[in-house]
């Protein structure tokens, strides 16, 4: 089965001792980053220490390494695509994006780069950070359309859509993310989820508060998000333990599946005085299955 990434570790590209420390990372992902975490005077000695980082390929075989490009609409995403690609990384993570023209956009970009760099065409994929601008957050229902093959999933942003927007702060006095904030996410999750392609939690910018982030990563999972990004290496774990399957939820997992192996014509069943349906064994079976391919990528 196609696994989403649980835990995506960004890393400043022009940093060769954060890179190095990245390779002892438990991070299902990592993403060489081009763009907020380099200023515009270092992104040439980033663009090559990325693409060199990903030639190396000193990371763990089971370990996918991305690359966050600059906005389509600036001036060095370009420069930034002709550095990496062929360099092979799993993919390429755009912000700012604004719908599927930019997804569009960039596919056709990377076509081009794909032939000349002789990389196999339509490998390198695409993750958007679809939120990032007011104007993004009234095109998300385009992402489920037609010419989207790269497109692998899709996170959102709180920082930059609050600047965008002239808001002072993007939490509620409690320090819970404000409704604007909760709605963007959430609309965010069902685009995701209505073009079949994965949804990442986007990063969390207190990396030292771990309990919080335990908290708010236990509920992305029970709404149906897949994985998010780390900021510190200290938020890998928490991220890894939220979106794998719990020892609770397996063990329930494999009593709904083997209830129905047992009594295959039934439509519900109760179970430990629960009633069970269909759609449950459903998501069961996928619980069973992600379990699998997690202990399989694992032994890579």
């Amino acid at each position: 089965m196609t696994l989403p990434l649980r835990s995506i570790l960004f890393v400043p590209g022009d940093s060769e001792r954060k890179l190095e420390k990245a390779l002892g990372s438990e991070a299902d992902g990592l993403m060489i980053d081009l763009e907020d975490s380099v200023a515009p005077a270092r992104k040439p000695v980033a663009r090559d220490m990325a693409a060199a980082f990903l030639r190396a390929g000193k990371t763990r075989p089971e370990v996918q390494v991305w690359v966050r490009i600059n906005p389509l609409g600036g001036d060095f995403a370009l420069d930034d695509l002709a550095a990496i690609v062929g360099a092979r990384p799993a993919g390429v993570l755009l912000p700012k994006a604004e719908g599927a023209g930019d997804i569009r956009r960039l596919s056709h970009y990377l076509d081009a780069l794909e032939v000349r760099e002789g990389v196999p065409l339509g490998s390198t994929r695409i993750m958007a950070v679809a939120t990032e601008t007011a104007a993004s957050t009234f095109v998300l229902h385009e992402y489920r359309g037609a010419g989207m093959e790269r497109l692998y999933g899709l996170t959102w942003g709180a920082e930059d859509l609050s600047a965008d927007i002239g808001a002072s702060t993007n939490r509620d006095p409690d320090g819970r993310l404000a409704l604007t904030y909760r709605m963007v996410r959430s609309n965010m999750l069902l685009a995701s989820r209505a073009a079949g392609i994965f949804a990442f939690d986007t990063a969390h910018p207190n990396f030292r508060d771990i309990d919080a982030l335990r908290e708010t990563l236990d509920a992305c999972r029970r709404e149906g998000f897949h994985g998010g990004f780390a900021i510190h290496p200290a938020q890998v774990e928490p991220l890894n333990t939220a979106f794998s399957p719990s020892d609770e939820d397996i063990a329930v997992a494999e009593k709904v599946v083997a209830a129905f192996d047992e009594n295959p014509d039934a439509g519900t069943l109760g179970i430990d005085g629960k009633m069970y349906d269909r759609p449950h064994l459903v998501q069961a079976q996928k619980i069973l299955a992600m379990r699998d391919a997690f202990a399989a990528r694992a032994q890579l």
